[in-house]
């Protein structure tokens, strides 16, 4: 390799680590500023589950560390959660010299959609979704046996479902990346209708807890925003049309 081409190459990766760098301060600095309300944070997602459990019944903790480690792991997941925004502005930043006029007025709407569609799935799951989930759920304990679920287990529960959620809430963002590529088109996906809505019932059984309601309420959501996809990817021009490169 040229010293000339070496040097662009550095140039990048320097940039690539200070994009890097700012995206994990920032993280950093909303996890010191939150840390102090783990324990509440903590409550606040299990209020779901708390709030529908037998009288007299409790989580539990069966590792001495957990109730500790718990609320602090809880706590830096929403802090990137919460600084998702900047970290997809350091990756828009990066990539925005290298990409074309109109790449760039469908890139960053993208942007903007896809973070609010997924904030979106996490607050539907947790709203909607898991009160039915929990309500069943505590239901259907058999008579004699004492719900007690373990804090750390039902953190990695419900971590799952808001990622389920959030990534499939993401179905106009992919629709519209896949006609814009030229994979395929609006047209061919209407005609493909039918067993797109037997995939999102499939996705749904897999994705969600053995129940009708929580697998319904995953595949609906995906079935209407395949039709806001597909009325949206109409207007956007084919890659191979996009025109020239910025200066």
């Amino acid at each position: 390799m040229s010293v000339e081409e070496s040097q662009p190459l550095i140039s990048h990766l320097i940039e690539l680590r200070n994009r890097l760098l700012k995206a994990i301060i920032c993280i950093l600095v909303v996890f010191a500023i939150i840390v102090y309300w783990a324990n509440d944070i903590y409550s606040l997602l299990a209020s779901p589950l708390t709030e529908r459990l037998p009288a007299g019944a409790t989580m539990i903790a069966t590792s001495v560390a957990t109730p500790f480690f718990t609320p602090i792991k809880l706590t830096a997941i929403v802090a990137v959660f919460i600084s998702v925004p900047y970290i997809l502005y350091q990756i828009w930043a990066f990539v925005a010299p290298a990409l074309y006029k109109q790449e760039k007025r469908l890139v960053y709407p993208l942007l903007i959609s896809s973070t609010l569609l997924f904030y979106t799935g996490v607050a539907f799951a947790y709203y909607v979704v898991f009160p039915l989930i929990f309500a069943f759920l505590t239901s259907t304990t058999p008579e004699g046996v004492t719900m007690a679920t373990d804090i750390s287990s039902y953190l990695d529960f419900v971590l799952t479902i808001f990622l389920a959620f959030g990534v499939c809430f993401e179905v106009p963002v992919a629709i519209i990346l896949l006609c814009w590529s030229g994979i395929t088109t609006p047209e061919d996906l209407k005609q493909k209708r039918p067993y797109i809505i037997v995939a999102a019932f499939i996705i749904g059984m897999l994705l969600t807890p053995p129940d009708i309601f929580s697998q319904t309420l995953l595949a609906i959501p995906m079935c209407l925003l395949f039709e806001i996809g597909v009325i949206i990817a109409r207007f956007y021009t084919p890659k191979e049309n996009i025109g020239e490169p910025t200066t």
